[in-house]
């Protein structure tokens, strides 16, 4: 749990490095934590790592919509 914690914190740091709008930040920190959480739940610490990164990914896409 706490590898998970570290892992969707990290994740949501540098997608905030890259946001260029609030919108933006939100629903890619959104889409990390989201993606970090449910990968946790299905395949350990690989799959919170692989989550929040397609999780902030798949955000990121939608606050442009």
């Amino acid at each position: 749990m706490k590898t998970m914690i570290t892992a969707a914190v990290a994740a949501t740091l540098l997608s905030l490095a890259g946001c260029a709008t609030d919108r933006e930040t939100a629903y890619t920190a959104g889409g990390a934590v989201v993606g970090g959480v449910v990968g946790d739940a299905l395949l350990g610490t690989p799959g919170a790592i692989a989550g929040a990164a397609g999780g902030a990914v798949l955000g990121n896409s939608a606050s442009k919509r």
